[in-house]
């Protein structure tokens, strides 16, 4: 199984203890991040971005290559909203897609099950 963060789960995360103790319990741990993500999830400010710069210090953060893209780009068409679903959105279910047993972790599952509903692999989207 792997658990991959967009930026709402990411930011969820580093505010609930807890729950990242219940993920490492389970063997869910270490998170895969894409890098794009980290543009929507930090500000720029240190002091605003602590609490997650921790929390991605725990995580794998992934460059995004090429073949990732595209695919991000065929599933945003597929879902005939790329209008509104965020790209970043489409790169974080391209990567998952791209993984075995992968768990989406977001705080607005919404875009993320459309954008699942048409990868190669199939997507687990949870809220956080």
């Amino acid at each position: 199984m792997t658990l991959v963060l967009d930026a709402g789960g990411l930011s969820a995360l580093a505010g609930q203890r807890g729950r990242l103790e219940e993920l490492r319990r389970r063997a869910h741990w270490p998170a895969q991040v894409p890098a794009v993500v980290l543009t929507e999830a930090l500000t720029g400010d240190h002091r605003r971005d602590v609490h997650v710069n921790r929390l991605l210090k725990a995580c794998q953060v992934r460059a995004v290559d090429e073949q990732t893209s595209r695919e991000a780009a065929r599933l945003r068409t597929a879902t005939g909203r790329a209008g509104t679903v965020s790209a970043v959105d489409a790169i974080v279910a391209a990567f998952a897609g791209a993984r075995p047993d992968a768990i989406v972790l977001t705080s607005d599952p919404r875009d993320l099950e459309a954008l699942a509903e048409y990868a190669a692999l199939p997507i687990t989207v949870a809220g956080v």
